[in-house]
């Protein structure tokens, strides 16, 4: 039987960054404990009880960075969220869904030419969807995005909150890519959280050639089996050894190393951005998919001489992620090896644990116990 609560438990952000005048100091949010009324639902809308919200690097931006956000705290983080719908839109009652991360408005131009992902008043829970986060027991979201799981078999329903964010962003940016059979695709940051997915993504997708970039040789050598072809460790190198590198695996594998290759940026960090910048050649493409605070110098005239193009890619539509659903549960993309889950009280030392780790070595997922 469905119940429905008298309130929502939540882990709030109730203070943001700040940092100290005197010292200089930054010190991250505060979270706390507590509960807020379950709003009266509109007719197109659900309260769906959380099973499960993974801890994405976005959240920890917004935490310990000072990244702002469209709702000032208090605000419950959190926006890679599955669970079950327990009131509102009956025909929804009952099933198990996925929360997109971003709900565009679906009215505005942007939407009505296929650029929703970035639509400028989408909903993004902890962030714009009001007060209303991943990290609690419940959450009011819009119907009409949510993203049905069906037939899962053995797969646990908090896994598939990875699906919300980690395994459709690298979608969304293939497509934005334009990625085509046969293309040939370099990673940078393909041990990470959002890297070991956009390798299966690509491969998935028909990529001729997947080469991936990142420091932990041991992740390295797990990524061989998860989508990347070749594997190049960029620990204690520089950009130069790291580009004689791969043109050494192209020659070695008659690949050639001058022209088209698409290249997705994932780390989010200078060194990565740079490298990318530095490896994008005539007639390549750079997707920009991580996020930081960094700077980066480049001459835009290469640009007009390569024939290249950088590209942004933010999020992802709706519409794709029963596509990307159905390629986890084919097990085309591989969450399993990649996902964990502990306790939502344990959210302030995962939060600890995940910033200092830089890249874990699995997302971490965190299941409400209130």
């Amino acid at each position: 039987m469905l119940q429905v609560p008298d309130k929502i438990q939540t882990w709030q952000m109730v203070q943001p960054t700040s940092k100290d005048k005197e010292t200089g100091e930054v010190k991250p949010g505060r979270l706390e404990k507590t509960s807020i009324p379950v709003p009266t639902l509109a007719a197109d809308e659900v309260l769906v009880k959380v099973a499960g919200c993974g801890v994405c690097h976005t959240d920890l931006g917004y935490f310990y960075d000072g990244v702002p956000t469209v709702q000032k705290p208090p605000l419950t983080l959190g926006h890679e969220i599955s669970g079950t719908v327990v009131a509102g839109d009956e025909k929804w009652m009952g099933k198990e869904v996925i929360i997109p991360a971003v709900m565009p408005c679906r009215k505005c131009l942007l939407c009505k030419t296929g650029r929703g992902n970035r639509c400028l008043v989408q909903k993004m829970p902890g962030n714009s969807l009001g007060v209303y986060g991943g990290f609690s027991s419940h959450i009011p979201v819009p119907s009409i995005d949510l993203c049905e799981v069906r037939n899962r078999g053995n797969i646990p329903l908090e896994h598939l909150a990875v699906v919300a964010d980690a395994a459709t962003t690298p979608y969304q940016a293939a497509k934005r890519a334009d990625l085509q059979p046969g293309d040939n695709v370099i990673i940078i940051g393909v041990t990470g959280g959002v890297g070991v997915y956009m390798a299966q993504t690509v491969k998935a997708l028909g990529a001729k050639a997947v080469i991936g970039i990142a420091r932990n040789p041991a992740k390295l050598q797990r990524a061989l089996q998860y989508g990347a072809d070749f594997v190049i460790s960029s620990q204690d190198k520089q950009i130069k050894d790291i580009r004689n590198e791969f043109r050494d695996i192209c020659k070695k594998n008659g690949l050639e190393a001058g022209f088209g290759w698409k290249i997705f940026e994932v780390t989010g960090i200078k060194a990565g951005q740079d490298m990318a910048l530095e490896l994008l050649s005539f007639t390549g493409k750079l997707i920009v998919v991580g996020f930081g605070m960094a700077k980066n110098e480049y001459m835009l005239s290469r640009l007009m001489a390569f024939d290249a193009d950088i590209l942004g890619t933010w999020g992802c539509l709706p519409e794709y992620y029963p596509i990307v659903l159905n390629m986890v549960l084919s097990k085309k993309i591989d969450i399993g090896p990649f996902t964990e889950t502990r306790p939502m009280s344990q959210i302030a030392s995962v939060f600890d644990e995940v910033h200092k780790a830089g890249s874990p070595e699995k997302r971490i997922v965190l299941t409400p116990d209130f």
